[in-house]
């Protein structure tokens, strides 16, 4: 693992350092002017998706805004597809998961159908908040159910990355799910332009083609693999189309037969079938039983905010709460904004280590507190007030990051956050099925056990933070320092005032690095007396580049009173936000 994580931070800064200073900003009407009032979703002429792909670059972005919807992701053809649905009449729950199903397509290497897709919703005619968990299951027959946490950590720590770690997929449960309950458009519209740009193509780009590279011997030792990613014996280059007839030929199949065909029809047998001949205990009988949940978020608050969040079993939006709750207690207006203050990094380290350790221990030794116990004030000011001086070890990273976060308010004030991933780092399995990757999610298994539904507990953290009862703030972030990305930007902005643009731009820390145990990443232009500072005081801290792509892209939207919504793309990844 440790050589593929090497190759893929060097090609990440060799992609950085390629980028451009300043990236394309989409004004007002740019995004939407192909589409028209026939009804039908009208794909960009070839100059324009070549112009839109271009700007797929790590680097600075500018800011938009806008009253009418405004939408973020990590492609620009996936933001393009979110605003050209809004402008179709759909709302933002159509965009999202159009937008979802797009990157499914043009973002491979961080998202598939055989992932998850969960999804926080607000309606703004109801003033309502809810969450629809389109996570994994694991098999019933999996060994974790009988050997527990330690068992399958060892089969991780072993190397295997066949089918034994093939989890039964959500993804297409939770956006069928939750199109069923908010979306307004017909699925088939939601579900033209992936279904365009895996049938016609799209131009890779630098950061797409970086994923490719790394996993070419997997990719090159399956049929589908070949066929999708190699022409003439020899791996695409960048600027070449990607073509996926056969992702396109499943995409439709789902517009017309929904979860018939892919949880109960054939799709579910060659699904299973293909599993179980690379060593997997998945089932027909496990796709059958999935089940998308619909719940209530989990709330808290955060000074003078309302803090809305994903429940449990996706345990990120509650942790992200009990952090929230001890960064309470900090003066932070004294102590300032963790990239210009040691002790405001130090205490937040501490924090979030904390509050993982915790739920990761609750979660290995089937004993998980009351969410109630865990979101009380109470209990944040006993945990704040027995912090320990000598610093805790960063919890393991055993599922490097490969996922993907979409962001999308509409005309109407509606919110919608997602996080829907590949779970796992990108071709793990070298297993298709109908030009579907077949992914690695129950990497994740070692957050403990899942349930008697076999629900997969996931370090997932769509929030939104509102105030009067309307959202203000609403993001989510892939990668593993996606907690430490969306606290740091959350602060920037509620408590220090800085704008969407200016705060994504800021240095930053993050989670456990991949290569060195126990230790946290940072970006060197965090200042190098702040680092000495912060490790003089005993955290272990490895430095890593500016704009340091493994911590994650902050794919949120601010919301002002006058219904005024920002976004920018975050340098670290090739995001691009948009407005109509």
């Amino acid at each position: 693992m440790d050589q593929k994580v090497d190759r893929r931070q060097f090609i990440g800064g060799s992609i950085a350092g390629m980028a451009a200073a300043a990236s394309l900003s989409f004004a007002s009407g740019s995004a939407n002017a192909r589409v028209t009032g026939t009804g039908a979703w009208s794909p960009p002429s070839d100059e324009e998706r070549r112009s839109l792909i271009s700007t797929a670059e790590f680097g600075r972005k500018k800011s938009v805004a806008g009253k009418q919807g405004v939408a973020i992701c990590t492609h620009p053809l996936a933001t393009s597809v979110a605003i050209d649905i809004l402008e179709m009449g759909g709302n933002a729950c159509d965009a999202i998961c159009a937008a979802s199903l797009a990157q499914t397509v043009v973002e491979p290497h961080m998202t598939t159908l055989s992932g998850v897709f969960s999804m926080l919703h607000y309606d703004a005619r109801s003033g309502s908040y809810s969450y629809v968990n389109g996570s994994m299951n694991a098999p019933k027959a999996h060994p974790i159910f009988k050997g527990g946490t330690k068992a399958f950590e060892a089969l991780v720590m072993s190397g295997q990355r066949d089918g034994t770690l093939v989890p039964v997929p959500g993804f297409w449960g939770g956006v069928e799910a939750s199109h069923g309950k908010y979306g307004r458009l017909p699925m088939k519209t939601v579900m033209a332009p992936a279904i365009h740009y895996a049938r016609h193509g799209f131009e890779i780009h630098p950061f797409l083609w970086g994923e490719m590279f790394v996993e070419s011997s997997t990719l090159g030792a399956v049929a589908q693999g070949q066929e999708m990613y190699f022409k003439d014996r020899r791996l695409l280059n960048v600027g070449e189309k990607l073509v996926q007839s056969r992702h396109a030929d499943t995409l439709e199949r789902l517009a017309e037969e929904g979860s018939d065909y892919f949880y109960r029809g054939e799709f579910a047998r060659k699904y299973a079938e293909a599993v179980q001949k690379a060593g997997g205990f998945l089932t027909i009988e496990d796709m059958e039983a999935w089940r998308p949940i619909i719940d209530e978020p989990v709330r808290s608050s955060y000074r003078d905010y309302e803090l809305i969040a994903a429940p449990a079993p996706d345990f990120g939006g509650q942790a992200l709460i009990e952090i929230m709750n001890m960064i309470e207690l900090m003066d932070v207006q004294k102590l300032g904004p963790a990239y210009a203050s040691a002790e405001t990094t130090r205490r937040l380290l501490q924090i979030i280590k904390k509050v993982y350790a915790d739920a990761a221990t609750q979660r290995r030794n089937g004993a998980v507190e009351p969410v109630e116990k865990m979101i009380s004030k109470a209990l944040a000011a006993q945990r704040f007030a027995s912090l320990d001086e000598k610093p805790a070890a960063a919890p393991p990273a055993l599922a490097p990051p490969g996922s993907a976060h979409i962001t999308v308010v509409d005309a109407d004030g509606n919110v919608a956050t997602v996080l829907h991933s590949v779970m796992s780092m990108p071709y793990t399995t070298g297993i298709f099925v109908d030009g579907v990757y077949v992914c690695a999610g129950l990497l994740h298994l070692a957050s403990g056990t899942p349930g008697p539904d076999g629900r997969v507990h996931s370090r997932i953290a769509p929030n939104i933070f509102a105030r009067d009862g309307k959202p203000v703030l609403a993001s989510g972030s892939p990668s593993v320092s996606l907690t430490e990305n969306i606290v740091q930007n959350t602060m920037n902005m509620l408590d220090f005032g800085l704008d969407i643009e200016a705060s994504v731009h800021k240095p930053r820390f993050g989670g456990s690095d991949l290569k060195v145990p126990g230790a946290n990443m940072i970006e060197v232009d965090m200042g190098q007396d702040l680092i000495g500072q912060v490790r003089a005081r005993g955290e272990m801290l490895v430095g890593t580049s500016p704009w340091d792509w493994m911590h994650g892209s902050f794919d949120g939207i601010r919301i002002a009173e006058n219904g005024m919504a920002s976004a920018c793309g975050d340098p670290r990844r090739t995001a691009q936000a948009m407005a109509r």
